[in-house]
């Protein structure tokens, strides 16, 4: 993966690339025990505008230079609007509506749209190892956020269906069970967090890659308040202590930190690379989860958790996997073609003289 920060010698630069994911998947369990006393649009709007004070601050600190021109606050807007209030607000409200596993599972696919929408904008080469990269990682997110009844089932249904010729056909549900289910939420999620992941290039050109973090968190933010004021009530009566507490590590670490890093290293690396490493949310998540508050992994989850591992090795190490294959494959025909002369050197017949015979 081709970023500023894995090009220099710095001894923790592969921590800093992983810490965006592991926070993410943190943070995650953080919300889990609030969100049942909050609202869904309140708490976006906390991990988004405090976070993105926090990330402007330091962008100050740091001297970095701040937006100008129409052109910066145009995208800088677009970007806040798309990656910001939409995504947060339709995983707030998704988080609500479908289970945290299956919500999991569709968030953390935005790496397939980003590697579609990176092909095609910059030329970003994936190739047959990053495509395969892509599958096992969808597949493995799958295993670890899907219920283990419900793959068992399937699998049961797809095999059983298959030795008479067919394929299993469950019903389909209406557009409008989808959406009250949240599972057209949690899409719209993953492809608005897809195209922010994205357009966070067009915003580089025109202003700094942190600056214009903070601003968007910003500019995102005020609509959630906005929609909050108008639309829900009773948003922190219920909150306690404890929940603060989370919402303050959501807040700073899974927002604020989180996102300063990720978009900075998708200002100048490669996207399908980098955003590959979402797989790794779900499983910080669940590993967290077993470790702090006792939650058994199952065998078809801990399936899941290596499958997601060979995903992002495939995926990140597909350029050398690539030359390897075709070193070998060159390799193979050469010899063959070696072969083929030699059998040929054999089967032509020497004349021989009379006097030989």
């Amino acid at each position: 993966m081709h970023l500023k920060l894995t090009e220099s010698r710095l001894p923790f630069a592969s921590v800093l690339l992983i810490a965006p994911f592991f926070l993410w998947g943190t943070a995650m369990v953080a919300m889990k025990g609030v969100l049942p006393h909050t609202t869904p649009l309140f708490m976006a709007g906390v991990r988004l505008l405090p976070a993105g004070i926090l990330v402007l601050g330091a962008a100050m600190a740091m001297g970095r230079p701040q937006p100008k021109g129409w052109a910066a606050w145009l995208w800088i807007s677009l970007f806040a609007l798309i990656d910001g209030s939409l995504f947060q607000g339709f995983l707030a409200e998704g988080l609500v509506r479908t289970g945290a596993g299956l919500g999991s599972v569709m968030i953390d696919s935005q790496p397939l749209a980003v590697a579609l929408m990176s092909s095609w904008l910059f030329g970003e080469r994936i190739g047959l190892w990053g495509w395969l990269g892509l599958m096992f990682g969808v597949l493995g997110i799958s295993l670890i956020g899907l219920p283990d009844d419900l793959i068992v089932n399937l699998f049961s249904g797809f095999t059983s269906d298959s030795r008479t010729g067919g394929f299993p056909n469950p019903p389909l549900p209406t557009p409008d069970a989808l959406f009250q289910s949240g599972e057209w939420l949690m899409l719209l999620a993953a492809l608005s967090m897809a195209v922010g992941t994205v357009a966070i290039r067009y915003v580089c050109r025109h202003a700094d890659p942190v600056s214009a973090t903070g601003w968007h968190m910003i500019i995102g933010g005020i609509p959630l308040f906005a929609l909050s004021a108008g639309l829900e009530a009773g948003q922190w009566t219920d909150i306690s202590l404890s929940g603060w507490i989370s919402l303050s590590y959501a807040t700073i670490f899974g927002s604020a930190i989180a996102y300063g890093l990720f978009f900075y290293f998708a200002s100048s690396g490669n996207l399908t690379s980098l955003s590959a490493l979402t797989f790794l949310t779900p499983v910080f998540a669940l590993l967290f989860g077993s470790l702090i508050l006792s939650e058994v992994l199952s065998p078809i989850q801990w399936t899941g958790v290596s499958l997601t591992l060979v995903s992002i090795y495939l995926v990140n190490q597909r350029e050398k996997l690539e030359q390897l294959f075709q070193k070998s494959t060159a390799k193979e025909s050469h010899l063959s073609e070696s072969e083929k002369v030699l059998e040929t050197a054999q089967s032509v017949p020497v004349p021989m003289k009379e006097s030989e015979l």
